[in-house]
């Protein structure tokens, strides 16, 4: 029996599981398993290039295409923060030539952000596994900017409704929310500033043109060591061992936000279990590997070995429950 428990239990576990009987469906299942790939599988990022979702993934590529002998195509489709890409892939055929390696923000947030969302991200996806957790960062510029500390944020932006702006990678993002949620909570009035990718959105922080963003630790760090950005605080319930010296929003004063991220594969509906059995089990090898764990241990990014497809399932239904309130109360618009 796989182990179900992992690293991260604490942050999204306490799941039950449950099993569920697939009879009469073994003979076509153990036909799908010896043939499946035969070719060349495409993940598609939903997403511009550089940003966290994309760099997870392409280190994955390597470890998925030498378990399961084919090549491992990256395509990037952004758009319509997240959800063009993972629309794409839930329209694709269920014939495991296509996955999208989504996020919390494609799936548990955007069901309550959009409306009219063109998929349902539990009926139209099959879910096969988590690859990472992703804690967040808040980082305010330092061009031409000169707050130091979470308090002086704070109280610059209160006094200054809707004169600075914040940046993420795409209206829905996790940076977006987390940010929206933060903004909410100390009462104050910031204008929302959308970029493709993940890369702009660091580009526009260090020139100036966004005075703060939420992203992962990882991506932040050479910036905050370089004294060209300044992380103020996690927003995670410990300080990170990639920046020891940046305090948790508990301790830097800040009211409590739900700011966190992670990143899984996803398939078509109705893609044959057997298929999603095996690349769940492509994933669980390179999740593994001591190499893959230590690079994403460096992002800031822990793994999420040990999920089975049905486990994944019920924790993204259940985010979509949990982040409905959540994105109401914030005040974020698809528009």
């Amino acid at each position: 029996m796989r182990d179900e428990s992992g690293p991260l239990s604490t942050l999204v576990g306490r799941r039950r599981l449950l099993a569920v009987p697939l009879a009469g469906l073994a003979a076509p299942a153990v036909h799908a398993q010896s043939t499946w790939p035969q070719g060349p599988i495409r993940i598609i990022v939903p997403y511009g290039p550089g940003g966290g979702t994309d760099l997870t993934i392409r280190i994955l590529a390597p470890k998925l295409s030498a378990y399961l002998g084919q090549p491992v195509v990256i395509e990037n489709r952004p758009g319509a923060g997240s959800t063009l890409g993972t629309d794409f892939v839930a329209k694709s055929p269920p014939d495991g030539s296509t996955f999208v390696h989504a996020t919390l923000s494609s799936t548990g947030i955007a069901k309550a952000l959009y409306p009219n969302l063109p998929y349902d991200p539990v009926t139209d996806l099959t879910a096969v596994s988590p690859t990472v957790f992703v804690p967040l960062v808040l980082a305010v510029t330092q061009a031409g900017w000169n707050v130091k500390t979470a308090a002086e944020l704070i109280e610059t932006l209160r006094a200054n409704p809707d004169k600075y702006q914040y940046g993420s990678n795409g209206v829905g993002a996790t940076g977006h929310l987390a940010n929206a949620n933060f903004v909410t909570g100390i009462g104050a009035k910031v204008v929302h500033v959308p970029y493709r990718s993940g890369s702009q959105t660091l580009a526009a922080l260090l020139a100036g043109e966004v005075q703060f963003v939420q992203d992962i630790y990882g991506l932040l760090r050479p910036y905050h060591l370089s004294g060209q950005a300044k992380c103020l605080f996690v927003t995670a319930d410990e300080r990170s061992s990639i920046l020891p010296d940046v305090p948790t929003m508990r301790e830097a004063g800040v009211p409590d936000y739900k700011a966190y991220s992670w990143f899984g594969l996803f398939a078509a509906k109705d893609t044959p279990r057997p298929i999603v059995d095996r690349m769940n089990a492509a994933v669980q090898v390179a999740l593994t590997d001591p190499a893959v764990a230590a690079r994403f241990v460096e992002m800031g990014t822990p793994g999420m070995p040990g999920w089975s497809p049905d486990r994944f399932a019920r924790y993204v239904a259940e985010e979509v429950v949990t982040w409905g309130p959540l994105v109401r109360a914030s005040g974020a618009t698809a528009d």
